[in-house]
């Protein structure tokens, strides 16, 4: 890891508007910092950030950093009397490539640069900082923990790959020494972080275009449980029970001799209820708006880290069943012609199965009759990995609709496509439909989609900018009826 400055140096984010890159430059200018950054398109996210002080680029271009202003230097108690001191520190994402334009000139011209992690990982130095981790539900379990500690009172730092509601977006500066953030396993960059407690929902090969075993992904969780403080873990996953040394753990098994046990769990078509019990002793009972035995164990995590932190159960307990979710995690979106949309991000096989099954509980609330899934495959890597994985996570749906594969700037090396697997998919379930064009899906699932259907947009590409569009026909049907 690299030292980030964080006593008033500039930042400069190539790639600002993703997820990640977004929050942190989000903190920064919050911080005060001199921020700037660039990306290929505007979006609500950049328009945040510009609305606190940060300066965007719209294109990716050497004249970017010839044109950055650092006006914010000037009142920040910094020595500018050196010319490299004013130079902006580059911040860089994956995704970002050698190839870039701005990217090279930040090479030539000799600027400190740095990946997105790097910074993570000296935010978290600076504070009393909280870690999520896990091959699934990172994004709800922090979303949780800084949802539970704003309704406690304790006004954390947020850094999460999420938008939520409570404070408009992916991250949200507090006052108090508590930062919650999202430590990504997907490159590795995780052994970068040191936080003062670990949480590690699960552990489960999904990025096999990173990782060659689970073993070497193991190894990174190890090294991150190493480097925390304090570790909180679910030991409902035998990955964890089986190599990771947990502080406190979680489950869902009654007879796991957990420190935190979910118990006589009760899915109703509103959320989820369990009974919570802590070293043997009943704390009492939670109530989520959150559905399916995932999100209980996410609820989980947030009450042992709140125990910990000395927190009354009953007032967790409140804090929690007042949380509605992060975006794109089951979000609903509206309604065409009397069918249900929702949004999610669920793109591994154990997600997709874990949300059908919580989808399939909420039926009754939204007075539908059958459930459709829609699926854009994620990564040639991934799909052609976990082939017979996916063909089988689909069966709660009573139609499954799939598209050609997201590639994610992936090359495919595999041969793997939407329709070999939509092939693979049709021998274990009955009802499964191929659409590869994108373009035409609209006008395809205005003719497909029934009054009373629950459909599900999955995925972590762009399949969720068809619900829009759909959204668009429902509001000109409607209008013309009128």
């Amino acid at each position: 890891m690299k030292e980030i400055d964080l006593s008033g140096k500039p930042f400069h984010f190539i790639g600002i508007g993703g997820i990640g890159m977004s929050a942190l430059a989000y903190i920064l200018a919050k911080r005060d910092f001199p921020v700037s950054g660039s990306d290929i398109r505007t979006t609500h996210i950049t328009e945040r950030l510009e609305s606190v002080g940060t300066q965007i680029f719209t294109t990716q271009i050497p004249e970017n950093l010839h044109k950055i202003t650092n006006s914010k230097v000037d009142s920040l108690a910094y020595d500018t009397t050196e010319s490299n001191n004013c130079q902006a520190q580059i911040i860089c994402s994956t995704a970002i490539h050698d190839n870039n334009k701005e990217y090279q000139e930040a090479v030539n011209k000799g600027y400190s640069i740095y990946h997105r992690s790097d910074l993570l990982a000296a935010l978290i130095k600076d504070y009393q900082s909280i870690a999520v981790a896990g091959t699934h539900g990172k994004t709800t379990t922090s979303s949780l923990i800084a949802y539970m500690l704003l309704e406690c009172g304790l006004d954390p730092t947020v850094i999460i790959g999420g938008e939520v509601t409570a404070w408009e977006g992916n991250a949200r500066l507090g006052k108090s020494p508590y930062l919650v953030a999202e430590a990504d396993e997907s490159d590795g960059s995780l052994v970068k972080h040191h936080p003062e407690f670990g949480i590690i929902t699960n552990i489960e090969l999904d990025h096999p275009d990173h990782y060659e075993s689970l073993e070497q992904l193991i190894n990174i969780f190890q090294e991150f449980s190493a480097q925390s403080n304090t570790v909180i873990a679910c030991v409902d996953c035998p990955v964890i029970k089986e190599n990771i040394k947990a502080t406190l753990t979680y489950s869902l098994n009654p007879d796991s001799n957990a420190n935190y046990i979910a118990k006589n769990l009760i899915h109703t078509p509103y959320g989820s209820q369990a009974q919570i019990w802590e070293n043997g002793h009943l704390l009492g009972d939670i109530s989520l708006l959150l559905s399916g035995d995932h999100n209980i164990s996410n609820a989980l995590a947030a009450i042992a880290l709140g125990r910990k932190l000395g927190l009354e159960f009953n007032i967790i307990a409140q804090a929690l069943s007042t949380f509605e979710g992060a975006k794109r995690r089951f979000e609903y979106k509206g309604t065409y012609q009397g069918s249900t949309l929702i949004d999610d991000y669920a793109h591994h096989p154990r997600e997709i199965f874990c949300t059908l099954q919580a989808a399939k509980a909420r039926l009754p609330q939204y007075q539908a009759k059958r459930l459709v899934a829609i699926f854009q495959p994620h990564r040639y890597s991934r799909t052609a990995t976990f082939l017979q994985e996916f063909a089988q996570c689909f069966t709660q749906a009573d139609v499954v609709i799939l598209t050609n594969i997201y590639s994610a700037g992936e090359t495919n090396t595999t041969g793997i496509d939407g329709e070999k697997l939509a092939q693979t998919v049709k021998k274990y379930h009955p009802k499964v439909y191929y659409h590869d064009n994108l373009s035409t899906m609209t006008a395809f699932l205005a003719d497909f989609i029934q009054p009373q259907d629950l459909t599900l947009f999955l995925g972590a590409g762009n399949l969720n900018q068809i619900i829009p569009q759909l959204l668009k026909l429902n509001h000109e049907s409607l209008a013309q009826a009128a």
